[in-house]
Formats: structure tokens, sequence, C-alpha cells
């Protein structure tokens, strides 16, 4: 679904205020809000016996996001699915959220329009309220800031460091599917799943709960900066090593058939391409068939591709067990500020 409107105005015919107004009505009341937009802060509450979660994340045109590639309404749903996706890999429940715009004045209001009415979409699908933010002029291109909220009881929170050796690691879905669709989106296609995997990646908050409460406080991360990255936060995180093998990497269809079925570039976006936002995690081996009963009742596919290891270090291994080399880690802002890279 593709929202747009044309109302004509500027930024200048409605004002700051004016801008606030037109996303806070679009807002639903929530029980637990008890003071929302509108006030000097929000105040809301928080269920007994819980503890807070919060994570906070910027999109800056030019760097994350490209308005060549993307409708409005897809970035505004996007901008809250990589916070969702973080809440996801605690194992939380996401409650609400803050949001903050740094606008160039150039900016339509039926741009803004659509942003809301696809951010606050995804807000609604996953039960997350809008509470609050800020907003401001920019004068180099779209700032957006969220702060989501959520929550978790102790005892069921998943965290990067507890990995233990001789766990199996275990992944939902697919991976490269959103790299791919940078890839194609650079080439000028506009159309596809993995474009589409891309431009609305779908936050795993059901998984992540559902791990957490059937007891699995396990080491689990989301795949944003890409799978040999993000393991390494967990390995690095739990002072452990892992093996991967390469024949187990979970890849999609329209990925596979890009592709084909040999070469060193099949995996290499499947490794190293980051924002598919599925959750990785591990967990005993001899809970593989449990696992996979939670996410059949999902109807998520979930993959064993590797097991965590006491030697640092991560080795990908090939089919016939040879250890690969030459394969790039993942994407890093600060490492890779030499390079352009757009709709990260």
């Amino acid at each position: 679904m593709t929202q747009k409107t044309n109302t004509g105005l500027s930024l200048t015919d409605l004002g700051e205020f004016g801008l606030i107004n037109l996303i806070a009505r679009k807002v639903r009341p929530s029980s637990e809000v008890r003071i929302g937009i509108g006030d000097d802060a929000a105040a809301f509450a928080w269920h007994a016996n819980c503890l807070a979660l919060a994570t906070t994340d910027m999109l800056l045109e030019g760097v994350h996001f490209d308005l060549s590639y993307c409708n409005p309404y897809r970035l505004g749903r996007k901008a809250l699915a990589v916070n969702l996706s973080d809440i996801a890999a605690m194992g939380g429940r996401p409650r609400s959220f803050l949001l903050s715009l740094a606008i160039p004045n150039e900016l339509s209001v039926d741009f803004l329009n659509d942003f809301s009415s696809g951010l606050l979409e995804i807000a609604e699908e996953f039960g997350v309220t809008l509470i609050g933010g800020d907003t401001c002029v920019s004068r180099s291109g779209l700032v957006i800031g969220i702060t989501l909220y959520g929550e978790q009881e102790d005892q069921m929170l998943t965290q990067r460091g507890t990995a233990r050796p001789g766990e199996s690691i275990f992944v939902t879905g697919y991976l490269g599917d959103s790299a791919l669709g940078l890839k194609l989106l650079q080439e000028g296609q506009r159309k596809g799943s993995a474009i589409d995997r891309h431009l609305d990646p779908v936050p795993r908050v059901h998984e992540g709960l559902a791990l957490a409460e059937a007891g699995f406080t396990c080491a689990m991360i989301d795949v944003s900066d890409g799978l040999l990255s993000d393991l390494g936060h967990i390995t690095g995180k739990s002072a452990m090593g892992a093996r991967l093998h390469l024949d187990k990497i979970p890849l999609s269809p329209e990925y596979a058939a890009h592709f084909g079925p040999e070469g060193h570039e099949r995996y290499s976006l499947a490794l190293g391409g980051g924002e598919d936002y599925e959750l990785l995690f591990t967990a005993p081996a001899y809970r593989k068939s449990e696992i996979e009963m939670i996410f059949r009742k999902l109807g998520t596919p979930v993959s064993e591709i590797g097991e965590i290891t006491a030697v640092p270090g991560i080795r990908i291994l090939s089919a016939d067990g040879e250890t690969l080399q030459g394969i790039a880690p993942g994407y890093d802002h600060f490492l890779s500020r030499k390079e352009t890279r757009q709709e990260r």
C-alpha cells in the first residue's frame, strides 16, 4: 500500500504546531499513556515487575536513505521498523515512541503527511503509540530520529553476551535480500521482492517475544549490519568464537536466482550485506525441534547455520569443510566513511 496525498500546503502555510497537530490527530489513544502529545513531557505506566527498554536510531538523508528510491510512506514504515527490530532482539514488547524531525524548508506537507501515515500504520500493527517528539528546520536534508520504549521481565530478556560453547546458531528468514534490493535500486530497478525487503523490512517482534516467553534467554541480535558483523558482536560480547556452514545460509528464491548456483559472489551479500533485520540467536542444540515448532506456528522460516565455539574468531566452512577467506565482514558507518553509501 502506498499513501499519496495532495493538499498543496507548504510548511510555511502550516507552521510547526500545525505540523504537530497534523500528526497528533492521527495517533490512536492508548490506555497506558496518561499524558501524550501536547504537553511538556509524556507520562506513561509500565507494567509491574518489568524492566523498561529504550532504543534510538537516526536516519539521515543521503546516508541512510535516498528519496529517489523510496516514497515517504515506506520511509515512515522503515523509520520505526528499525527501532522495533532492536526491541525484538531483546525479546521485548514495544510500547511507545518519540519522533524528532529536522525538516528542510522545501519538503512538502504532503510528503510529511504520507510519511506519518506509514509510520503510524506500522506503529498500530505492533501496538505502539507515538507520545511526543520535536521538530526543527534542517539546512542539509531530512533527519529522522526515533526513540522507542519497550518492556520485558528481567528473567526473560535476551542479550548479546550470553552465548556458550556448543550452542547452535540460528537465524530467521532469509539473508542478503535487503543488500540485493539496494543493489537493484542503484542499477535503476524499482520493483521486486528484494527491493520490498530493503524499503519496507518486517521487524521480528513476534518472533523475539515467542523465544523469550518460551524461556530462550539466549544470545540474540538483529541483523542490521550484516551476518558476519552482527555475529561478531555476539562472539565478542560472549568471549567466544563461531563456525558458520556456508551451505546452510538461508537464501530467498529471488536472491538465489540472481546470483546463480556457484561462485564467491553468491554469498557475499548474504554474509556481509546489512538491513535484513532478521533475528540471529543461539540456543542449545537439543532444543532445535522446540525452536522449529515455535517458528512453524508463527509461519516464519528459521535455519540452523552454525555453532558457537570456545576458540575465538569466526570460521566460515564450505560444504566440503574448507575454511573460506576474504569475505567482507559487514558495514560500519565510520570505518566505511570514505565510501558513498546510500540507503544504509
